[in-house]
């Protein structure tokens, strides 16, 4: 199927945060690493903040935005903070580029020639068990994780340090029984290279970059990066197949405050791929996947195909506007057409899991749909982690150890498990098309300010995070925190 970007001139949002208030007063927290997340129900959420005239200019792969006319937002949303982090001594890596400098940098009209830079966004994860506490202070820190309504976000760090410093315990052991950290830095720059010979082999030389959002390298690692080689064109390639305000919409929102605050960064040509889980490459490539593990099971017609999707709190899309349920749904519909069309046709169904805490998630939720399947006589299960193209903790340990384990306690006898994609030939050649596809419709990104928290006084930080501290911790010793907490922990 030929995928599609928007023209030269992509829509841009206007966001009223004042018009998508909910008044059931929750904190919604979607936090994209496995075991690590959180659901208050105490205070207020908001659907989209307070982000005024928001605007952006991106390229989607994608052929269709979501839109929500209920809310009076149309467009894509991307939200998340300015992280301020201390760049001093650290190693900037891209692929084929791997090094350290602080050289004059040129407007990017001042270029001799072409140089064009792919930059990979991802979650990011710990690499020790030391990591874990920080990085989990770094997820819980961003305000599309927990949603504070704007009187109460002076205590978005210090309710980030007390529950990174009470969650860390239990994730430790998840990322323990995984080998002691994630491998998703390894697993991402081994894509990156790939990309870069794939996008080379198509006559196009590039440097790819890499950057986490929560844990080394760093987004801002990887920008400064991109300014030391003098790039003149950048596509932008967040590695989630569906867009969501918590991952995709999270990592672009502070792309684009890091470079509103730049002058160079700022005449940049930028093309955002949002979402490409339409493209062919990527659902072939799926397909051949799914293939290849239902010919390990004695019967393969037999086999249940089921797809288990990373989960968000529903008022994320209700009250939000978030496009991820309609897309995964569409995802994996054109998943089993392809599949149909091969002679595959086994039943299939779709469940989300990682849900934490007392507020609703999406559902169906994939621990409660594997003892229904087995209650029912299921016997042979194949699992599909569809949003996921790199295996971490959530494939690793929810999937291959907790579900694993409750499915077979559940009746099921045979399970298998589709490997996510990885470096696979078929699925990286298709995002370098992806890329050259983006590449005509790069634009200098928005310079208008989005937030009056875009800049933040130090000596104003230091007292909301002391006052803040202090009320955290006694609005964690209500009882209905202390419920909600126990819940997550």
């Amino acid at each position: 199927m030929a995928a599609t970007a928007n023209s030269a001139v992509p829509p841009h949002v206007k966001v009223s945060g004042s018009r998508l208030r909910s008044a059931n007063h929750n904190i919604s927290i979607s936090c994209p690493a496995a075991k690590s997340f959180l659901s208050i129900n105490c205070c207020s959420s908001e659907g989209l903040r307070d982000h005024q005239d928001f605007s952006f200019q991106a390229s989607s792969i994608s052929s269709r935005n979501f839109s929500d006319g209920r809310n009076g937002v149309s467009g894509s949303y991307l939200g998340a903070s300015v992280q301020k982090r201390s760049l001093v001594g650290q190693t900037f890596c891209s692929a084929g580029v791997c090094t350290f400098g602080e050289h004059a940098l040129g407007s990017p009209s001042h270029a001799a020639t072409e140089r064009v830079g792919v930059l990979l966004l991802n979650l990011g994860g710990p690499e020790t068990l030391q990591d874990v506490q920080p990085f989990l202070f770094n997820l819980f820190a961003d305000p599309d994780i927990i949603r504070l309504p704007r009187p109460f976000r002076f205590l978005q760090r210090p309710l980030a340090q007390l529950i990174s410093v009470l969650r860390a315990p239990k994730s430790k052991e998840g990322y323990a029984a995984i080998g002691g950290g994630s491998p998703l830095r390894k697993i991402t720059d081994e894509q990156a290279h790939a990309l870069k010979m794939a996008l080379e082999e198509k006559e196009m030389p590039v440097n790819v970059y890499v950057g986490m959002r929560y844990w080394h390298p760093f987004t801002e690692e990887a920008v400064h990066q991109i300014k030391k080689d003098s790039i003149t064109r950048l596509v932008v390639l967040p590695l989630y197949p569906q867009f969501s305000i918590s991952t995709s919409g999270s990592s672009i929102r502070l792309l684009q405050s890091i470079f509103r605050e730049d002058p160079y960064l700022s005449r940049l040509p930028v093309s955002i791929i949002k979402s490409w889980y339409q493209r062919e490459g990527y659902i072939k490539s799926m397909a051949n996947l799914i293939e290849k593990e239902l010919q390990s099971f004695s019967k393969p017609e037999e086999v249940m195909i089921f797809f288990s999707a990373h989960g968000v709190p529903v008022s994320y899309v209700e009250e939000a506007g978030d496009p991820y349920r309609d897309q995964m749904e569409e995802c994996i519909s054109l998943i089993m057409q392809e599949l149909k069309s091969r002679g595959t046709n086994n039943d299939h169904t779709l469940a989300y899991q990682s849900r934490v805490g007392p507020v609703q998630w999406l559902k169906p939720y994939t621990d409660e749909v594997l003892v229904d399947l087995g209650q029912k006589g299921v016997k042979s299960l194949l699992a599909v982690p569809v949003s996921f193209v790199s295996e971490h903790i959530e494939t690793l340990e929810e999937i291959d150890m907790e579900y694993k384990h409750l499915a077979l306690e559940s009746g099921i006898e045979n399970w298998g498990r589709v490997p996510a994609l990885g470096c696979t030939s078929s699925f990286i050649s298709d995002l370098a098309d992806a890329v050259l596809e983006a590449l005509p419709s790069a634009t200098t990104m928005s310079t208008t300010s989005t937030s009056e928290d875009d800049t933040e006084d130090p000596v104003k930080y230091a007292i909301n995070m002391f006052f803040g501290s202090i009320l955290a911790f006694f609005l964690l010793l209500s009882p209905k925190l202390i419920s909600a907490f126990r819940q997550f922990l």
